[in-house]
């Protein structure tokens, strides 16, 4: 017995309609199903092209709410991050990020090609491409430990912006 792989993520949020515009207009993920029961107010989104019933739930705290201490005062969950097909896509993600304010960092992880955001409460997250395995070479690999700015410019430059990422690394490589 063996995990697969992440199924979904759920967080707190002060706001929940505020919370499901950011993700459904800057990141596009779609609602799924919304549920008020009492003082619960909840939402089920899909990211677009996720096959998944549903990737991330939120849960209204309500506006009282504090900012999350994880990784300052607490522990807890630093960040999620989102795989993207193809470095097209995430340029078009870095742009719609700095569009909203919420674009933090980017990274180039020499074997993954990062941007970094914070959602409306102040919650991060990554969108990550990863290097398909036929193009990764030995700078790449022994370089990993490294963080380095993402110059996305030059990596479209060498590997093509539609160039399907993460073949042989998180997705099967076709036989």
């Amino acid at each position: 017995m063996a995990i697969h792989r992440l199924n979904h993520a759920v967080l707190f949020v002060r706001d929940v309609a505020r919370s499901v515009a950011f993700y459904r207009d800057v990141l596009d993920f779609s609602i799924v199903t919304e549920m008020a029961a009492g003082t619960t107010k909840a939402a089920f989104l899909r990211a677009a092209d996720s096959t998944n019933d549903h990737d991330l739930g939120l849960f209204e705290l309500g506006a009282a709410a504090g900012p999350s201490g994880a990784g300052h005062t607490t522990v807890g969950l630093y960040h999620l991050a989102w795989e993207v097909d193809t470095l097209r896509d995430l340029a078009a993600l870095r742009d719609r990020l700095a569009a909203a304010g919420a674009l933090v960092g980017a990274t180039d992880h020499q074997t993954t090609k990062s941007l970094y955001g914070k959602d409306p409460d102040g919650l991060e997250f990554e969108i990550v491409w990863l290097i398909p395995a036929d193009l990764l070479v030995e700078a790449d690999v022994t370089g990993r430990n490294q963080l380095l700015p993402l110059d996305l410019e030059r990596e479209i430059e060498r590997f093509g912006a539609d160039t399907p990422g993460g073949i042989g690394v998180s997705r099967i490589a076709a036989s």
